[in-house]
């Protein structure tokens, strides 16, 4: 599997940024996923690496080798970049069977590949696995329809499935008929009979491949003067039969084989566009919101599907989606873009307990994080931040790490005026990046800043960290309740007209506009900066 890398690529339309000077490694085996607000540049970002989409600029490289570079003048058509790509529309062909869906794909494949002698193979597996002939009887015999009599298709299928075979292979299994026999040494004999004559036909298979100079390896590739033959063919029948039934394996869809899409759910749809996208054994398989279309309960179980196809399979997956708790239960890492930028490239965890800047913070969380201004700071001679929070209540910040208030002013001014070359490319962008607008949740409504209000830092507290305790220093009063029996979300009012969501976990219920009084819990509440929307610290916050 490859490694993904684009080096300062950039998409734009006139002076519109739709991806702005994207650097990222998508590791080997890793599953991505793109995340961030419609219109922010995921899709694109995935077109340009699939080759459907050519960049303005930069450079990507897939498994070493370079498939797109605008100074060269590489650019290499998706067809040759060896990725399958999944859509939001699943695109099934409604007159063609699953199976026929799934093979369409495989028989145009027409390249460079080692010459395999599949039906060698083929007969070789036959003489072996003949002489397991109980087991052969066994699933037969299981393979029994509603009126007793035996379903030949069930029994093909369940041969398939034990033995990791064409279906090819398994009629003729089938046809052996061993339950039909009546004793154990007539059985015994068959196989023995069975095994010499499937020999005996790998055999003749080999000789031929002898009398023209090749051999056959043990993996079953044609070799000549012990390098494998490589040559520009298509699939045969045996080889593109094994690939449909191994995917339908991966996916659970072995028993849909013969029935049309209009005869299958949504779930059962997504599963064979996606076995029909594994088929020809991409490098990356690249999926563009592909649950959007389904109801709430089956797109939960189909996250459970990916996660697991992603490990059996051990392919590099980039998946787009703009549902954040759908990034977070999926990927390895998350990309989360804003207008064609680069936020964050980080495990879900990070992205969740550190994010980059206030925006990041706000993207990604459900309930969302509260954001609460400070005024006043002052930094006190044990290190510790002192400043009034909710308009008159004083707080203390607890560093996690060493912090210099006015070493940190000093060097963000010094960062401040060094923005010119930024700020000219700013000139250039039809779509400039503005600063993001937290919002501040108030009864008012209003989130504008109050006249003359000097906001220098932003806490940002997950619904989590606040804890509703009879000791609790911050006197409140519960504003409404939602309880969902695993967990309570509450929002309560403070200050003036200040509300603070919290999440209580256990099957709890709070009356309305009932007192309250409020803890801040853990050592994971973070500190940004207002000015430049960046995390500095995280710690623990006290009430004074």
């Amino acid at each position: 599997m490859p490694k993904i890398v684009l080096e300062n690529v950039t998409k734009k339309w006139g002076d519109f940024y739709a991806v702005d000077n994207l650097n990222l490694v998508i590791d080997d085996r890793s599953f991505i996923t793109l995340l961030g607000p419609s219109g922010c540049g995921k899709t694109t970002t995935l077109r340009m690496i699939a080759g459907l989409e050519t960049p303005t600029s930069g450079k990507i490289t897939i498994n070493d080798e370079v498939v797109f570079d605008s100074e060269t003048g590489v650019n290499v058509p998706a067809s040759k970049r060896h990725v399958g790509f999944l859509f939001q529309n699943y695109a099934l062909w409604p007159h063609m069977t699953v199976y026929k869906n799934i093979c369409f794909g495989l028989q145009n494949i027409n390249e460079k590949m080692p010459l395999r002698a599949s039906l060698y193979i083929k007969y070789i597996r036959l003489s072996e696995i003949v002489l397991s002939y109980q087991l052969i009887e066994k699933l037969v015999n299981q393979s029994i329809n509603k009126k007793g009599a035996i379903d030949k298709n069930r029994a093909i299928i369940a041969l398939i499935d034990e033995f990791e075979i064409s279906s090819f292979a398994a009629k003729e299994l089938f046809e052996i008929h061993f339950e039909k026999l009546l004793s154990d040494k007539e059985k015994e004999a068959k196989a023995k009979e069975m095994s010499d004559k499937f020999k005996t036909k790998a055999d003749k298979i080999l000789e031929k491949y002898e009398n023209k100079g090749f051999d056959i390896n043990k993996d079953g590739l044609v070799v000549k003067n012990n390098e494998v033959v490589v040559t520009k063919r298509k699939l045969d029948v045996e080889e593109i039969d094994l690939k449909i039934r191994y995917v339908a394996r991966v996916v659970k869809i072995q028993e849909f084989m013969d029935r049309y899409p209009s005869e299958l759910s949504g779930g059962q749809q997504q599963r064979v566009a996606i076995a029909r996208t594994l088929a020809p054994g991409p490098k990356v398989l690249f999926m563009d919101e592909p649950l959007s279309n389904l109801d709430a309960k089956l797109r939960l179980e189909m996250r459970s599907e990916l996660k697991r196809l992603h490990l059996d399979t051990n392919s590099t997956f980039v998946y787009v989606t703009h549902d954040q708790l759908e990034a977070m239960t999926l990927a390895t890492k998350i990309c989360l873009i804003n207008n064609g930028v680069l936020q964050q490239y980080d495990a879900p965890l990070d992205v969740y307990k550190k994010p980059a800047n206030l925006f990041v913070a706000d993207f990604v969380g459900n309930p969302a994080i509260n954001f609460v201004e400070t005024k006043d700071c002052i930094q006190k001679e044990n290190g510790e931040l002192s400043f009034k929070i909710f308009d008159e209540i004083d707080a203390t910040f607890i560093p996690n790490t060493e912090f210099d208030l006015k070493e940190y002013n000093n060097l963000k001014e010094f960062e401040l005026q060094n923005k010119e070359a930024h700020d000219k490319h700013q000139k250039e962008k039809e779509n400039k990046d503005k600063e993001f607008k937290y919002s501040i949740s108030r009864i008012s409504s209003t989130n504008e800043d109050e006249e003359g209000k000097q906001v220098e830092f932003v806490l940002g507290i997950r619904p989590e960290f606040i804890k509703l305790e009879n000791d609790g220093r911050l006197d409140g009063e519960i504003y409404s309740a939602l309880p969902s029996g695993m967990e309570t979300i509450v929002k309560t009012k403070v200050g003036t007209d200040y509300l603070l969501t919290g999440v209580i976990f256990g099957g709890v219920d709070y009356k309305i506009n009932a007192k309250a009084k409020i803890n801040f819990f853990g050592n994971e509440i973070m500190l940004f900066d207002k000015q430049t929307g960046k995390l500095i610290l995280q710690g623990k916050l006290k009430i004074n």
